[in-house]
């Protein structure tokens, strides 16, 4: 058994069981946290795969950024301290076993190719020893795919524009409540 082999085996396990944690655990907080170590565990296979953007991307975006966004929600909305009153909706637990055994057959009849049969088109080729790397991922991105790039940057922008709006609406109405309910009562 080579190193990266076992190296893979346990961080497998790892992840598998983070996964499950995740799922099964009752409380939003740890659920998230066990989403981070999940996502750290893929971050590390991009890096045996010799993609360190793609872990670097990983890390930063997903587990980093998009993980303290959702910590921000689960403790603004108080869903930390909510719990489960029964099952709302019978059919997602069946659905999830059935969907749950038709992932492991897939990945059974992956595992038991071997990996014989005939490369994708985009892999029969020969790769550039610099493909992924940050430096080609930059000037495609600024090249190729300047403007889907340029129109995504600007969706972002509207959507952090309208999502400032929208709390500022909310915040003036919660002050003029506020303000309603300090005040004295009339006198009759």
């Amino acid at each position: 058994m080579t190193f990266e082999l076992a190296l893979f085996l346990i961080l497998a396990v790892i992840a598998v069981v983070a996964a499950l944690a995740m799922l099964l655990s009752r409380d939003a907080v740890y659920s998230a946290l066990f989403l981070i170590v999940n996502l750290g565990v893929v971050s590390v296979f991009y890096l045996m795969l010799n993609a360190p953007f793609i872990a670097m991307v990983q890390l930063t975006v997903y587990a980093g950024a998009i993980m303290v966004l959702f910590m921000f929600v689960i403790m603004l909305l108080g869903a930390d301290r909510l719990r489960r009153p029964g099952h709302a909706m019978p059919w997602q637990q069946p659905l999830a076993v059935v969907l749950g055994v038709a992932l492991l057959g897939v990945a059974g009849v992956a595992l038991l190719s071997n990996g014989d049969g005939p490369a994708p088109v985009a892999l029969q080729g020969a790769i550039i020893e610099s493909f992924g790397s940050p430096l080609e991922i930059g000037k495609q991105l600024f090249t190729t795919y300047l403007l889907p790039f340029e129109i995504t940057s600007f969706l972002l922008l509207v959507a952090m524009i309208g999502a400032i709006v929208l709390t500022k609406e909310e915040k003036v109405k919660v002050r003029r409540r506020m303000a309603d309910s300090r005040q004295p009562p009339a006198k009759l």
